[in-house]
């Protein structure tokens, strides 16, 4: 009992961290109300500890992001914590604490940054093989078996939006409609005033990602990226591009990965072929983007920035679509290279329009992009 009391005070401590008030008795009547559901079955734990902890409703993605990265089922032989509370039941959850909440309080307790940062919590999950820091182009083919597992676990976040569509709620307005209905049960006479509230959405994602011949070594790994993206996200639109536009969103809707990647193969005539970004972009405007970018989506563009067209059209098209999304992120595998800087004529051009300019070359980088995009807030 000791085991899961402690990891539920620690849980607890978190959640107060990201700003949800959870005090100690909270957390005693979380044990209590374990006892009542199944532990081997997550979904009655999530529920069971969201409707104790969480009150109000813009709090359940915090939640879920805390809960996402400290209640996962792993073997003891990967995670190394100790042993989990098991109740006499068949099986229990383990619950372990990430290894970056412990840099985090490390570096509180230590803010002159003398003593040593430990490993990332990617560790965790991914790495009995050394494969979290292991540039994609250098993975074995079981490596990339374990990278694909490991993708599959990461939670795609990009926050919520508001749509026009209003809902009951604590707003700020008054529900005239309601308020009437309710004064027919009165006589006419209006005794409470309901009020209402902008419903929210998850955001979408849209993904750009370059196949040309300069990104052959990587583009296996990161359409791998991009099943496991579509996997655990509602909505999601996939394009290639290498010298034309190609959508492959349905593609990626397959279950298993090596299908979904084949179906995909056989769809982009122009694999491997010549870079022209611009010119991609420019299609990806004039046919999709009118459909693919309401909503305020997140865009991922995936690519080395090696382009074969004109620079001037490049930044001219990057800047549109930065202007028509919440936040335009540039994902480059080269990041993180021997003696890489991004002094292309085409980079140089599109950077001054680009919201994030981040790694995607290691589990690692991927695994921070997973943080970086659950962490993202209503403005750019």
């Amino acid at each position: 009992m000791s085991q899961l009391l402690d990891n539920l005070l620690v849980f607890g401590r978190v959640l107060r961290r990201e700003g949800i008030d959870v005090h100690t008795g909270r957390v005693l009547d979380v044990v209590d109300a374990l006892g009542h559901v199944s532990l081997a079955e997550r979904d009655e734990v999530y529920h069971a500890c969201r409707a104790l902890l969480v009150h109000r409703h813009e709090q359940f993605a915090i939640f879920d992001r805390v809960f996402e990265a400290f209640w996962r089922r792993h073997r003891l032989s990967d995670v190394g914590i100790g042993a989990p509370f098991e109740p006499s039941r068949k099986s229990a959850p383990s619950v372990e604490v990430l290894l970056a909440l412990e840099e985090a309080s490390a570096a509180a307790d230590d803010p002159e940054g003398k003593e040593p940062a430990p490993e990332r919590g990617l560790k965790i999950w991914s790495d009995r093989g050394g494969v979290a820091d292991k540039d994609f182009a250098a993975l074995t083919p079981d490596e990339m078996a374990e990278a694909q597992t490991a993708l599959s676990r990461l939670t795609w976040n990009p926050g919520m939006r508001r749509t026009r569509r209003w809902i009951r709620g604590r707003g700020s307005r008054i529900d005239l409609r309601r308020a009437i209905a309710a004064s027919l049960r009165s006589g006419g006479d209006v005794v409470m005033l309901p009020r209402r509230t902008r419903r929210l959405r998850p955001r979408p994602l849209v993904l750009l990602c370059d196949v040309s011949g300069s990104m052959e070594r990587y583009s296996r790994m990161l359409l791998h990226f991009a099943h496991a993206l579509t996997s655990r996200h509602r909505r999601v639109e996939a394009f290639l591009f290498s010298t034309q536009l190609t959508r492959i969103t349905r593609q990626l809707c397959v279950s298993r990965p090596d299908a979904a990647i084949a179906a995909v193969s056989r769809s982009v005539p122009d694999w491997a072929g010549g870079t022209r970004i611009g010119a991609s972009i420019s299609e990806f405007h004039r046919k999709w983007g009118r459909r693919v970018l309401n909503g305020g989506p997140v865009v991922l563009l995936i690519s080395d920035g090696w382009d074969r067209g004109d620079p001037a059209m490049l930044g001219a098209q990057i800047a549109r679509l930065q202007r028509r999304c919440h936040r335009l992120v540039w994902l480059n595998p080269l990041i993180g290279t021997a003696g890489y800087s991004p002094l292309t004529r085409g980079l140089e051009a599109a950077l001054p329009y680009v919201d994030d300019f981040l790694p995607a070359r290691t589990l690692t980088n991927l695994a921070d992009l997973a943080a970086h995009l659950n962490a993202l807030t209503a403005g750019r």
